[in-house]
């Protein structure tokens, strides 16, 4: 079923019209971790887990795999641009108009916020005219070329929403994100698009209002550009579902090797990543500036990892749930998929605050837990001594991990291997549920999604159960099956149900285990949390190690690694991140590691398949 569709035929018509691989043996790897999920090069992405039980689905997305000194955040920090133009055109006082300070070229393709910022600023470009080469390389690699399927809707209104922020853009307290293209997964709720999760089943179904993260979005002064594809329900429908796939978008390319695997069933030779896979798909194809994820476990590092991009899980309770289509809310969190540390960090600054509607971010009322700006903690000093610990990792990945090693360690960062941290249990799939795997998010998933449904009034279906119907009637709904969604069904979320009693004990050990394992890492050898030999983060491989952070409710960060050689069927050296993990709201040490890093290697490099085009630069 093809789900790639513009959302006005006009807003194609208008864009058209414009015009070293290191084989080494890994210093630090458990070589007996070789395995790769799914027969693909990458991991399956959703959350697959070196500290995952093997017997059962360890992780969420992939069950396959696994204000002002008061800590309250009032609103985004404004961004200065580096050349802002004032509020009022300049002039000369003759009648005519000078023209602003700022850069003389634009060039698109890799552009940072901070870049198109003072281009839109200075009136190099405007908001509109911006929003238009964005589409234009929308049509050229997402409908046209490789077509990379990343954009499950097109915003019809996107030039228009782009021209009603007129000259607000241009003063130098212009909101951080002003006139600047966006993508959103499509689990996000926005009141002028639907919001489908990629199901058959929820198309067409339109929010009464936007998701807290897009009404932050908007207030930052963020052009919705579309919504991206994404695996179907965030791959918490079927067991055997690849990594960007839904009934409604089809599937999704990685623009590293954007061809289907021979001989399969239409599925990308290359991963994309999981679940966000659209929002990473088109931020690392330059269809759009910077694009939001959700996570349950590993599906924004995930994808930003296997795109050559930057990914922010954060701590939850920083970011809302609200108006996000649900695994469960004991896990979800929306976060930053960015080109750069600087553009995550910034978009991270506008994602985070208290909402009334989701009582995790009353956490973000504690000072020193939230930030309204990131970008102040960036520091190209950070890993001077930093102490890094870092447990096994799969051989196959040793290029890349002891290559930052390496650079951790020159640039004055303690790195000490340590032991495998302990394995969580995996996500039930099947009823009866057996004893040595957890309910926590089957429960979570019939629970929280018949909750949203409740309250989306205009949504085709009402529960869960409605859900699993359509597709048993629908030709075409279920490629891979519903085998998680008939778990989910099956148990009673009712209070004082023994299924009730299972999942609240099912939490309380999975919290137990995750926080004491990770917990444990961070105190050092001493056990005493504050003492100098306290670890500042855990170095994994990709999303390797996202299964006991997602438990946890803790942040971390990946960021691009290198490059490891074909093989299999891909056909062209692929993306691999390296991932910082930290305890809870420590996103600032985070950060400030990613960008030292970023800083020190450089090694993001924009996919071959989306070269720029004739209408990606602009000459004052």
């Amino acid at each position: 079923m093809d789900g790639r569709r513009w959302s006005s035929p006009g807003v194609a018509a208008l864009v058209l019209a414009l015009g070293g691989c290191d084989s080494s043996p890994p210093r630090f790897a458990d070589v007996a971790h070789e395995a790769l999920p799914e027969g693909t090069p990458g991991t399956t992405g959703d959350g697959a887990t070196s500290n995952s039980a093997p017997t059962t689905s360890p992780s969420p997305d992939d069950p396959a795999a696994e204000g002002p000194g008061d800590g309250i955040i009032d609103g985004p920090a404004p961004l200065d641009p580096a050349g802002a133009g004032p509020n009022d055109p300049m002039g000369s006082g003759d009648g005519t108009v000078e023209t602003p300070p700022g850069p003389s070229e634009l060039q698109l393709v890799e552009s940072t916020i901070a870049e198109l910022r003072a281009a839109i600023s200075t009136r190099l470009v405007t908001p509109a005219q911006l929003t238009q080469m964005y589409l234009a390389r929308v049509a050229a690699f997402d409908d046209d070329g490789p077509a990379l399927n990343s954009f499950l809707l097109v915003n019809e209104r996107a030039v228009a929403d782009a021209e009603a922020l007129g000259t607000r853009c241009e003063a130098p307290d212009a909101p951080p994100l002003c006139g600047i293209p966006v993508i959103v997964k499509d689990n996000i709720d926005t009141s002028d698009m639907p919001t489908t999760a990629g199901s058959v089943a929820l198309e067409g179904s339109l929010p009464a209002r936007d998701a807290f993260v897009t009404a932050r979005l908007r207030e930052a002064g963020a052009v919705i550009i579309g919504k991206a594809t994404l695996s179907e329900f965030a791959n918490f429908l079927a067991t055997g579902m690849p990594s960007g796939y839904s009934s409604l978008g089809g599937f999704g390319f990685n623009p590293y090797d954007p061809r289907p695997q021979p001989g399969s069933d239409g599925r990308p030779a290359l991963t994309p990543g999981g679940s966000s896979s659209g929002s990473a798909i088109a931020v690392s194809a330059n269809l759009a500036s910077v694009g939001v994820g959700t996570e349950t476990a590993g599906s924004i590092l995930s994808p930003a990892s296997s795109n050559g991009l930057v990914g922010i899980k954060p701590t939850l309770g920083l970011v809302s749930r609200a108006g996000i289509i649900p695994i469960s809310a004991d896990q979800d969190t929306a976060g930053p998929i960015a080109r750069t540390v600087t553009d995550a960090a910034l978009l991270l600054g506008v994602l985070a605050g208290i909402d009334p509607a989701d009582p995790a971010t009353s956490a973000c009322g504690e000072p020193g837990n939230c930030e309204a700006d990131y970008t102040r903690f960036l520091d190209a000093d950070a890993l001077a001594g930093a102490r890094i610990a870092v447990p096994p990792f799969a051989g196959n990945r040793g290029s890349v991990m002891n290559a930052a090693i390496a650079v951790l360690e020159e640039r004055g960062a303690d790195v000490e291997a340590i032991g495998q941290l302990a394995q969580q249990r995996g996500t039930c799939t099947s009823v009866p549920v057996a004893d040595n795997c957890s309910t926590v998010l089957i429960y979570g998933f019939k629970r929280d999604l018949n909750a949203y449904l409740a309250g989306t009034p205009a949504a085709p279906a009402g529960t869960l159960a409605d859900i699993i119907a359509f597709n048993a009637d629908t030709a075409g709904a279920l490629a891979y099956g519903q085998q998680l969604a008939l778990a989910a069904q099956a148990l009673d979320v009712s209070a004082g149900s023994a299924d009730t009693a299972r999942y609240e004990a099912d939490r309380a050990q999975a919290l137990a285990s995750a926080r004491g394992a990770l917990d444990a890492v961070y105190a050092g050898e001493d056990g005493e949390p504050g003492t100098d030999d306290d670890f500042d983060a855990i170095l994994f491989s990709e999303n390797a190690g996202a299964g006991a952070p997602a438990i946890a409710g803790y942040p971390s960060i990946t960021v691009p690694g290198g490059f490891l050689p074909p093989q299999g069927a891909v056909q062209n050296p692929f993306p691999s991140g390296v991932t910082f993990s930290g305890p809870a709201f420590s996103e600032p040490r985070l950060v400030a590691l990613a960008f030292a890093f970023e800083r020190a290697t450089e090694l993001r490099e924009p996919p071959a398949s989306a070269p720029p085009l004739p209408s990606d630069r602009v000459v004052r």
